[in-house]
């Protein structure tokens, strides 16, 4: 009995015990109700300012019937015909004027025969194979008979070209000649009809360009087709190089493509031919408002001689000329500027003119020479039988000379040398420098100096076996074919700066210029 009151009691004692609720179960709860007191308040937030309650989000937005809208659109231009009879006649003579000359310009496909200088880590020398490579450019008819003019960079290497005309027909087209020096070839275009006659513009006179006149380019840029671009003739006479002088500058758009083009005037006359534009950028050249042509009084003259002789002619004095410097101006008592003459060709018209050895040439067609490729240019570009008039300085006196242009047939130097003498120049220059390089790895730039010949020009520049060289006169290395790569280019025309690391320390090392060697100390042209 006493033992069933205690069960009892046990029971009653337990039953009374309070429920607990687990402390996770708790922390549920209390989210939940917070988070449902929050998105409440922000429903009821956006319903009383008119917006959207956060449950329209499943509700598909009620978009109305749609209503047609009404525009009214304006029926008359800004200005009528007889307020603008001059834009509107110059605008019918421009569209007029692009008809009657297109036909005649034509788009130039080639295939180049290009060189490519590589590198063989192996042998440790440079090699040269032949790669082709497609081009494109411009040119115009400039006969019936489908003779050609574009520049001679357009074709240079050609391994085949052919023209694309207005009509759409591409057809192929031979090399007549080029002339190098004035950047302009004359090609014939090869039709399946003998006497098929093409349309052809006429050459203008570009000693009547005026600066500020009208220009017109029509070419093929960037290979799009036929594109016309108007502007003006920004300037006359300019000079890019010692190579390239008395150019006409315009601001006609004029891009990659369009060189070979012509460039026209208002009559759709020829007068000059595209040949380049200035661009700061080199990787990817655009047009920056300034482009240069060739006149087309000395196209012309060129492509006559071409047509007639089969070459270009070059005018001729029979000298050689030094450039000042200043030993010369001291031994020759001398501080303007001029060119020396060095020798003078017996029979030549220099000679018949009186020019002696030692004489300075100061002036040439009563304008100044400030160096002996400058002036031989301007020699060879002058006309056969045309009177030359040149400045000469002798012992303390002024003298002016009169020399006939005659023709030479040495109108061409010839540039390209073959493999095997490209190849002895270049270890010409390499034994000279007497250094030998190591590139540090596939990722890594610059390279590692493994040899430096005692008594060579990096020995005496202060190169050590295992400087790191960095950069060739400003421009990093990539490895050790891009080096030697850069060393040949440079090493032979002027001094080259090295960018030099050793140890914790760098320093900025300068190799001589590599002299060269030749039988002949006189190495300027013959003009």
């Amino acid at each position: 009995m006493s033992r069933e009151l205690t069960i009892d009691q046990a029971s009653v004692s337990f039953s009374k015990k309070p429920i607990l609720m687990s402390d996770h179960f708790k922390r549920i709860i209390v989210l939940c109700l917070v988070f449902v007191t929050a998105f409440m308040t922000v429903h009821l937030f956006r319903t009383w300012q008119g917006k959207h309650g956060l449950f329209s989000i499943w509700k598909q937005e009620d978009r109305g019937q749609f209503a047609p809208e009404f525009a009214t659109l304006a029926k008359e231009a800004a200005m009528n015909l007889e307020e603008v009879p001059g834009l509107a006649r110059a605008n019918d003579e421009m569209v007029a004027l692009v008809g009657k000359v297109t036909p005649a310009v034509v788009s130039i496909d080639t295939e180049i025969l290009k060189k490519e200088r590589l590198f063989d880590p192996y042998r440790g020398r440079i090699y040269e194979r032949n790669r082709l490579t497609p081009g494109l450019g411009s040119g115009v008819i400039v006969s019936q008979e489908g003779h050609v003019i574009t520049n001679q960079h357009v074709i240079e290497g050609h391994h085949r070209i052919r023209v694309t005309l207005h009509d759409g027909r591409s057809l192929p087209a031979t090399l007549i000649n080029s002339d190098r020096l004035l950047d302009i070839a004359v090609l014939r275009i090869k039709s399946s009809d003998p006497n098929e006659r093409f349309e052809a513009l006429k050459f203008g006179d570009s000693d009547k360009v005026r600066v500020g006149q009208l220009a017109i380019a029509v070419g093929n840029p960037y290979g799009l087709g036929e594109s016309v671009t108007v502007g003006r003739i920004s300037a006359r006479d300019r000079s890019l190089s010692d190579g390239q002088r008395d150019l006409f500058q315009t601001d006609a758009a004029i891009n990659p493509g369009n060189s070979g083009g012509p460039l026209l005037n208002h009559l759709g006359e020829i007068i000059a031919i595209n040949a380049s534009i200035y661009s700061e950028d080199r990787e990817n050249p655009g047009f920056q408002g300034i482009g240069f042509s060739i006149p087309s009084n000395e196209v012309k003259r060129t492509m006559e001689y071409i047509l007639d002789k089969g070459r270009p002619v070059h005018g001729y004095l029979g000298l050689r000329t030094l450039d000042l410097n200043d030993y010369l101006k001291s031994v020759l008592n001398y501080q303007g500027e001029g060119v020396v003459v060095w020798d003078v060709t017996p029979g030549s018209p220099a000679a018949e003119s009186g020019i002696e050895r030692f004489d300075i040439i100061t002036s040439f067609q009563e304008e100044g020479v400030t160096s002996t490729a400058g002036f031989i240019n301007r020699v060879q570009r002058s006309k056969v039988g045309s009177l030359a008039k040149l400045g000469v300085y002798r012992g303390s006196e002024t003298l002016l000379l009169e020399a006939t242009i005659t023709e030479t047939d040495l109108f061409e130097a010839q540039d390209d040398e073959s493999a095997a003498e490209r190849e002895k120049h270049d270890r010409a220059i390499y034994q000279a420098v007497g250094l030998e390089v190591k590139s540090r790895g596939r990722q890594a730039v610059g390279v590692i100096v493994s040899s430096v010949t005692e008594g060579g020009l990096a020995a005496q520049a202060g190169l050590q076996r295992g400087d790191f060289v960095l950069e060739i006169n400003g421009s990093r290395i990539r490895n050790a074919e891009d080096f030697y790569l850069r060393l040949v280019a440079t090493a032979a025309v002027q001094e080259t700066e090295l960018f030099v690391f050793r140890g914790n320390s760098r320093a900025r090392l300068v190799l001589p210029k590599v002299p060269r060697v030749t039988s002949d100390p006189i190495t300027t042209p013959v003009d």
